[in-house]
């Protein structure tokens, strides 16, 4: 059993990582810096719900740190594990109190990682002002979150399905 978790952790983990490449390949039409899709959500969102909150954190920080080294620096790093931890950490909250779907548990994410972002940003630039920003990236974390929770949802679905019937 040990070894099929392990072997689990690491197709996640490798799903999460082709996903954040993947995103990094695509252009967004939007004028305004640092909007993403946040595809790689979707593996933290459905390991939320499948295998559960202490293996979404492991799964979401270590796809963030890899990615970081990765396609990254220490400074998109830093706000990546911002906005990735007060995500995670939203939404089992959310998640726990059994108020919204996963379409609505995923918003909450998409809004707080954000705001963690924002945060974060705040602090390093050393501006205040920055929070003008902030409903901007609100409303991209609403679109962003709808859709990652649709796609969570939808994944979800498909793989209960499938443990069920092996």
């Amino acid at each position: 059993m040990k070894s099929k978790k392990v072997a689990i952790y690491g197709l996640l983990i490798a799903l999460a990582f082709v996903l954040s490449y993947i995103e990094s390949l695509i252009p967004l039409p939007i004028p305004i810096y640092g909007i993403k899709l946040g595809l790689a959500n979707i593996v933290v969102l459905v390991s939320l719900y499948l295998l559960g909150v202490r293996q979404a954190f492991a799964l979401s920080l270590v796809r963030i740190i890899l990615v970081g080294f990765t396609f990254g620096n220490l400074s998109t790093m830093m706000y990546s594990v911002a906005g990735g931890l007060l995500s995670w950490a939203m939404m089992t909250i959310i998640k726990k109190c059994k108020l919204f779907s996963m379409v609505g548990v995923s918003v909450i994410g998409g809004v707080s990682h954000n705001i963690g972002q924002i945060i974060v940003a705040i602090f390093v630039v050393d501006n205040l002002y920055i929070i003008y920003y902030l409903p901007f990236i609100i409303i991209s974390g609403v679109i962003s979150g709808i859709l990652i929770g649709i796609l969570g949802a939808l994944c979800l679905k498909r793989l209960q399905t499938t443990m069920n019937n092996t």
